[in-house]
């Protein structure tokens, strides 16, 4: 299956009217991982496998950020979808997808901006025939809040709500509030709802590697791969297959 945010972002790129320069723009990054060529850390993704999927609904110029981590999803997670949001058009597959009887959809979103009758804390128990299916609003927390706001087509989902039992780790781009957790961390805590705990230690693991080298390159320093951050990852192998 096709890396879907890979797919978004050459679909975003072809329709561009200028290039668009992120920070950091004039250095030369590796294609996948999408830190310095000279600090790839491509070698050392795991394979994973997870029965949940996830749904990502990407804000206009999110797929072409660097430091975005629902990239970072779609590099373990087998069925990872990606979209781009607009306000006034659905994008093409999305509505099949949600309407797909293999999944359970779940917008993940704070319950205090939806109606109380939505609102979940955890998955449905689970049921042979559907898996669980998390929708997550790729963007800043501003726009996050207006695509959950402008997007009827999710009006009937049920939305999960999370509770962070801890402050994010996220080094990258910093929110004003340390419960505000980046997208591949909610991600993580999905996995971890759904029964897919080893998925969820090995994305947040994931996670931890790509922060590392990508703000080693930045300082112009090398990682140390035999710290506990790489030792972590290491624990899952190439050959790894989850249940």
């Amino acid at each position: 299956m096709q890396h879907a945010v890979a797919r978004l972002r050459d679909e975003r790129l072809a329709r561009s009217l200028k290039p668009f320069s992120a920070r950091g723009s004039r250095v030369q990054r590796c294609a996948d991982c999408r830190v310095m060529l000279a600090h790839c850390f491509c070698r050392l993704k795991p394979q994973l496998a997870s029965r949940a999927g996830f749904c990502l609904l990407m804000h206009d110029v999110e797929m072409l950020k660097p430091s975005n981590t629902g990239w970072l999803i779609a590099d373990l997670v087998p069925s990872t979808y990606a979209f781009g949001w607009s306000r006034t058009a659905v994008a093409p597959g999305l509505l099949s997808l949600l309407s797909d009887p293999q999944w359970q959809p779940y917008v993940v979103f704070p319950g205090e901006y939806a109606s109380a009758e939505r609102v979940v804390e955890r998955c449905a128990e689970p049921e042979p025939s559907r898996r669980p299916l998390f929708i997550l609003l790729d963007a800043t927390w501003t726009e996050a809040r207006k695509m959950f706001r402008k997007s009827p087509y999710l009006d009937g989902v049920p939305v999960l709500s999370l509770s962070p039992d801890s402050l994010s780790r996220y080094r990258l781009r910093r929110s004003r509030r340390g419960d505000h957790l980046c997208t591949a961390e909610v991600a993580a805590r999905c996995l971890d709802l759904a029964g897919d705990l080893r998925a969820a230690e090995g994305l947040e693991a994931w996670l931890d590697v790509f922060s590392d080298h990508y703000l080693c390159a930045k300082d112009q320093r090398w990682p140390d791969l035999a710290d506990a951050v790489h030792q972590r990852l290491a624990g899952f192998s190439r050959s790894t297959v989850l249940e």
